[in-house]
């Protein structure tokens, strides 16, 4: 889950509030269900990710039109203007389903406040895959493809409190977007891994950051300030990580650990500036949700439930019972 990302070198056009990429082909016209039709026997595929420059989201979206092309599909990238843009993602489903989709891959910022556009794409026949961030309830799509979040809050909490060895914990916390599926699991899966629970006497604070680098660095800075016992640091994603290392930058006996596996992150544990990431893995999401819409396209099966695609624990530091793979490694998978 990935959160800030870079900017895209796709062309971007403003269309409803949202951000809209076109690849391969001229707008497809409205049509329901019929996409063959609209792009010229193409199978179109619509995409909507929480924004365009973050560059988690960026990768996905790459990858999406890699796998679209190579299956000969066309596919139609749109946007939230941020991180939490509900209205904007409503509005891109309406408009992908006014050109005639075969099936749309969502990222959804909030995960219950587009089940009504996704409701009405679905009555359309429109196969609907939310990818790295689940609906409430999950069965407001046909499937989900993501990374097992909890799974992955798990790993870095148990990391972080293995790395400490004996040392008293002294943790703070450094959040996402509240009410963001993805960062509540991640938060409550750390919490799980450390052996920690809401309120533990070894929490000293946490933070919203909504995964940006700049408000994570003086989130760090406060709440260093208020108690330079701090000893582990949980952050939502590795801008968030980056932003911590930047304010405890000279301090020694601090254990950073996140989540995401990008090569900017994985060089980061690389150089010591936080011990260890999770690696999640966004192509795989966008390649396995475009082949399951030109699939569906051909012989009208539709994928179900929970896909888990996966996470890695990297890190230069191995500690024992603990499955993990050295930066070297992470350096040639990254969101691979």
């Amino acid at each position: 889950m990935g959160h800030l990302r870079l900017p895209s070198r796709v062309p971007v056009i403003a269309v409803t509030g949202v951000a809209l990429l076109v690849a391969g082909c001229t707008s497809t016209k409205s049509g329901g269900s019929d996409s063959s039709a609209a792009s010229g026997g193409k199978v179109s595929i619509g995409l909507v990710t929480k924004t365009n420059s973050n560059p988690y989201f960026v990768k996905l979206r790459e990858s999406a039109q890699t796998e679209a092309d190579a299956k000969g599909a066309k596919l139609i990238a749109l946007a939230g203007k941020f991180d939490g843009d509900n209205q904007g993602q409503v509005d891109a489903i309406n408009n992908l389903v006014t050109q005639g989709v075969k099936g749309i891959l969502i990222t959804p910022s909030n995960s219950t406040g587009v089940l009504g556009a996704i409701k009405a794409a679905r009555d359309k026949g429109i196969l609907v895959i939310a990818l790295d961030t689940a609906t409430d309830p999950a069965s407001a799509v046909d499937a989900t493809f993501a990374t097992d979040n909890e799974a992955a809050g798990v790993k870095q909490g148990k990391y972080v409190k293995a790395a400490l060895g004996s040392k008293k914990p002294a943790v703070v916390l450094l959040d996402g977007t509240p009410g963001s599926t993805v960062d509540d699991l991640r938060h409550k899966g750390f919490l799980e891994g450390f052996g920690l629970k809401s309120g533990s006497a070894e929490i000293k604070g946490t933070a919203v950051t909504n995964g940006d680098q700049t408000k994570a660095q003086t989130a760090m800075e406060n709440l260093y300030q208020r108690d330079h016992g701090i000893n582990a640091v949980y952050t939502i994603n590795e801008p968030a990580a980056a932003g911590a290392a930047q304010a405890l930058s000279g301090k020694t006996g601090v254990v950073i650990g996140s989540i995401d596996g990008s090569c900017t992150g994985v060089g980061n544990v690389k150089s010591g500036k936080f011990a260890a990431t999770v690696m999640q893995f966004p192509k795989k999401m966008a390649q396995d949700g475009v082949d399951a819409v030109v699939d569906y396209a051909k012989t009208n099966k539709k994928p179900s439930g929970f896909i888990d695609t996966g996470s890695q624990l990297i890190t230069d530091k191995p500690v024992a019972g603990l499955d993990s793979k050295d930066t070297a490694w992470g350096l040639k998978n990254c969101w691979g």
